[in-house]
């Protein structure tokens, strides 16, 4: 029974095999002929050959930077004339002749005028050194901070703390002001 099984597995390989000769020889080399491959070549060439474009012509106007791209148009002009009238228009106007612009505040009067704004609650004892409590955020002698008087940013600096006073520092104009605790 053993002989019998091994035969019939061979004579099911012979038969699997012959086809597989059969199509392989009918097979095709990959290459085309060469004259074949001589006109494909020839067709190839001519379409990557690039023809050069023909000259534009001096009056065409670039889509990309058309004149006058870059001025307003004629509504934009009409909403800044009217915008400049109305502030003229409520601008004070100075019925006296020969009046003098009011100087700038010097650096004493501006630290003045800052000062004024700082309210401190207090004076806190942290880590040995004097604080000084405003806006519930203690600040210790040194620190720099901004205000802001007129639209414009100011930076002070916190020159010293006693029990009852602080001290600002500002463009080398010093200031002293009281504590007034909160109760």
């Amino acid at each position: 029974m053993n002989l019998r099984h091994t035969f019939f597995f061979a004579v099911g390989v012979l038969v699997l095999l012959t086809p597989s000769r059969a199509v392989a020889a009918r097979n095709s080399a990959d290459l085309q002929p060469q004259v074949k491959r001589q006109a494909s070549l020839a067709i190839a060439e001519g379409l990557a050959q690039r023809k050069a474009p023909p000259p534009l012509s001096s009056d065409l106007i670039s889509p990309f930077n058309p004149p006058n791209f870059d001025k307003p148009d004629a509504s934009e002009l009409q909403a800044l004339a009217a915008a400049a009238q109305r502030a003229s228009a409520s601008a004070p106007k100075n019925t006296t002749r020969g009046t003098v612009a009011k100087a700038a505040p010097g650096t004493r009067e501006t630290l003045e005028k800052l000062a004024g704004q700082i309210s401190p609650t207090g004076v806190i004892q942290m880590r040995g050194a004097p604080r000084l409590v405003i806006g519930g955020k203690p600040f210790e002698v040194g620190t720099r901070f901004t205000a802001t008087y007129n639209s414009q940013d100011y930076e002070l600096e916190l020159v010293s703390i006693d029990r009852t006073t602080f001290t600002l520092r500002y463009r080398g104009e010093e200031i002293t002001r009281p504590i007034k605790p909160v109760r």
